[in-house]
């Protein structure tokens, strides 16, 4: 049995086919997925979802693009909403150099709160970086994040990098990139992590593995993942399955 950890079908993208989207799912091995609310109206949706699908579960938080609109107003709806039922994680948070919708100062400091109130809480966290790799890290080693853990959502650094996120107490997590010809790096991040420290997504409806590729991609197609990391690693599909689901268990604190 298979757990997307990080998916987005409360995306628009979804609307109108959530049943089908899940039932899809079930059938391809997929028997429990995160869905990542990351402003106001993603966060309200997968709450909403996680109350509906037993096979749902929430992590919420406020990304990095959005920074420019995080107040004081949305932290204390947050902290409340954190506590709910199956929620599981905080983020997904971070920081985004790529888009420049907020400022960077504005992005550190909106990540620095969140570590704290995740510290606080005791959760676990998702990261997003996207061309901030270096300032990530650097945060993060600060702000000890090694004290909570979390998740390295959709890993496309190397080797050396992950070896340092693994040093904050981070899980690495492969998407459908790894399946992407121009993605050797990833391959060898999902060959080399250690067994104990991976975790398998689809940040549907982004990123579709091999043959989705530029089509939407949903939590079904999380079994490429788990058939391309066994190809990487020299096992079985099913030892896969087992040992992501079992890390993804034991990272949410599940049963």
């Amino acid at each position: 049995m298979l757990f997307d950890t990080h998916t987005h079908i409360n995306a628009a993208e979804f609307d109108n086919e959530i049943p089908e989207t899940v039932q899809r799912a079930i059938e391809n091995d997929v028997t429990r997925m995160a869905v990542v609310g990351f402003d106001t109206e993603t966060i309200k949706k997968t709450l909403a979802l996680s109350k509906e699908y037993q096979e749902v579960y929430s992590i919420i938080g406020w990304h990095p693009t959005e920074s420019y609109l995080y107040t004081e107003e949305i932290e204390e709806k947050l902290y409340q909403q954190l506590q709910l039922p199956k929620v599981v994680a905080m983020g997904e948070m971070g920081l985004d150099y790529h888009w420049d919708t907020s400022p960077k100062d504005v992005q550190k400091d909106v990540f620095h709160r969140q570590i704290q109130i995740a510290k606080e809480l005791k959760m676990p966290i998702s990261i997003h970086m996207r061309d901030s790799i270096e300032d990530t890290y650097e945060l993060m080693k600060k702000e000890h994040v090694e004290d909570i853990g979390g998740i390295m959502h959709s890993f496309s650094g190397d080797a050396l990098w992950m070896e340092r996120f693994l040093d904050l107490g981070m899980h690495i997590s492969v998407s459908g990139v790894i399946t992407f010809k121009n993605a050797p790096e990833v391959r060898e991040v999902a060959k080399t992590a250690p067994f104990d420290k991976l975790l398998i997504e689809t940040d549907a409806p982004y990123l579709a593995p091999m043959p989705f590729r530029g089509k939407r991609n949903e939590p079904a197609y999380v079994k490429y993942v788990a058939e391309e990391v066994a190809k990487q690693r020299g096992v079985s599909y099913e030892e896969v399955a087992k040992q992501t689901m079992q890390n993804a268990n034991r990272l949410f604190r599940l049963v």
